[in-house]
């Protein structure tokens, strides 16, 4: 007999709908299974094997065929564990095939006949509620994550005959029923305060801006001056992730294997902090088949890069189209994907390779030409998508010791988020606009424009830093934002500059 399942697969974090055809008939015993699968595929014939036994079905002794559809698209993962034998139940008529029509199966098997959790459970319930597909059948330490998908029912099965007694008798099994705001709200962690750091109080106004208009920071310092500190702060001060932008994260997440344990909602912004000696496609995605990288990882949250100028260089040249366009493309032989990549760019380093430039207290041992050198590994290009370039200074000893506790970040977030609703009226009539960092030039012209002293400062600022059109665009941008921050409707000549305070690697250049 000839049975058909439908299970899904992963093409980059969207899903692809499977078909999982099983045929037993006649012939020499044993299983076959086509449709391009990989590795875990093929074995999951013992797996199959193996767990309908000791769950107690009767394995036919016959020839078993699985085609996997569509046969062009690679099937990879063990998450075609369940599907394959549940068609096997249902073609040997063990269970009722009725309800396999609008059904999908996903889930790994154990040798003993559990389930076992599988990655990216989330993207593939998204996918099946838009296809109208009416219950998704997966492992019970994936059903809470795959529940906060609407419009489709999910069934929590720890074991195969969980499974089989579902299809046999469906009216004593209920769906897994969750409250989503507050799946969000139970994702949600404690995040670093602002009331920790002593002094810095122009570190501390850029980072306010950076989280109001979503623009990229590099702190500029010697060694322990609190650049590190400063940026672990930032998801504390930026708006909560609202339930689309969860759901968008949580995605990311899951296909990365990220939420096998946890099966909730990502409620918190996502903070990422690779080290030093990452690769290109480890930062970006990769891989024969490619999975997301660190950026994409970072998807509405904070991509921090300590020690900037300790990166390889070419390294740090894969993230100049990803922070233009906010997504990457990545092409190889056999697939082409695209992962979001809206991130904000927060990143630390020395000023010179024993770090003491310009240090009123330590002397620099460093050469013009070793400063020059160490300074090199930053492309032009890379630095002006940077907006917020700011020098931290190191303590003075009696702010050590007698400084009290900075503002905390609760007033301080306050403030964020009332920037960005203004922002977000401003936009409202503009498609794929969030805050002012996404602002393109046509934007630019229309919301930051300028009178004749402001023009002229301007003017003087490019022409005595040597900025490019895409650093004077991003000056304005800063501007934008802190005059949202302001609550003022339009730019003054002290918003801009401000912003162009903030550009401290051109003026030491």
């Amino acid at each position: 007999m000839l049975a058909r399942i439908w299970s899904a697969s992963l093409v980059g974090i969207d899903a692809v709908k499977v078909g999982v055809e099983v045929d037993v008939s006649g012939g020499l015993p044993g299983i076959v299974v086509v449709g391009l699968p990989d590795t875990a595929v093929q074995e999951s014939r013992e797996r199959v094997k193996a767990a309908l036994k000791n769950s107690g079905f009767a394995f036919p002794q016959r020839k078993i065929v699985v085609n996997l559809t569509p046969a062009d698209l690679r099937k990879e993962g063990p998450c075609f564990d369940l599907p394959i034998a549940v068609g096997i139940l249902a073609a040997s008529e063990q269970v009722n095939p009725e309800p396999l029509r609008d059904s999908l199966f996903l889930g790994e098997l154990s040798l003993d006949g559990s389930l076992r959790p599988v990655a990216g459970v989330l993207p593939i319930a998204a996918a099946a509620a838009q296809l109208r597909i009416r219950a998704l059948v997966v492992p019970e330490a994936n059903a809470r994550e795959a529940a906060v998908v609407e419009g489709i029912d999910v069934y929590g099965c720890r074991h195969l005959d969980e499974v089989a007694e579902l299809l046999n008798c469906p009216d004593r099994h209920s769906p897994l029923t969750l409250d989503r705001r507050a799946e969000l709200n139970q994702g949600r962690s404690p995040a670093l305060d602002l009331c920790d750091v002593k002094g810095q109080a122009h570190a501390r106004r850029a980072l306010e801006i950076a989280a109001a208009g979503g623009h990229n920071l590099i702190f500029v310092g010697p060694p322990g001056s609190g650049k590190t500190m400063l940026a672990r702060r930032l998801p504390g001060i930026l708006p909560p992730l609202n339930f689309t932008e969860a759901l968008e994260v949580t995605q990311i997440h899951s296909v990365a294997g990220l939420l096998k344990e946890r099966g909730k909602l990502v409620g918190d912004r996502p903070y990422r902090s690779p080290h030093h000696s990452a690769s290109g496609p480890s930062l970006v995605g990769g891989g024969t088949y490619p999975r997301p990288g660190e950026i994409s990882l970072a998807h509405r949250g904070v991509l921090f890069l300590d020690e900037l100028t300790e990166f390889k260089r070419d390294v740090l040249e894969f993230l100049r189209q990803p922070l233009e366009d906010g997504y990457v493309s990545i092409s190889r032989t056999r697939q082409s994907v695209t992962f979001p990549a809206q991130f904000t760019l927060v990143a630390s380093t020395n000023p010179c390779p024993c770090g003491y430039f310009g240090d009123p207290l330590q002397a620099c041992t460093c050469s013009p030409r070793q400063r020059e050198q160490y300074w090199a590994k930053l492309s032009g290009p890379l630095m002006d998508r940077i907006d917020l370039q700011v020098a931290v200074n190191r303590l003075k000893p009696e702010e050590i010791t007698r400084q009290p506790t900075g503002e905390s970040s609760t007033p301080v977030r306050e403030r964020v988020m009332a920037a960005r609703d203004r922002a977000c009226q401003r936009f409202k009539t503009v498609a794929n606009l969030q805050c002012n960092a996404d602002m393109q030039s046509t934007h630019i012209r229309q919301w930051c424009s300028l009178n004749e002293a402001t023009r002229n400062l301007l003017e003087g600022a490019i022409r005595k830093l040597g900025l490019s059109a895409r650093a004077s665009d991003r000056i304005l941008k800063v501007a934008r934002t802190i005059a949202d921050l302001s609550g003022e409707d339009d730019l003054k000549t002290v918003h801009v500059a401000e912003a162009i305070q903030y550009r401290t690697i051109d003026r030491m250049q």
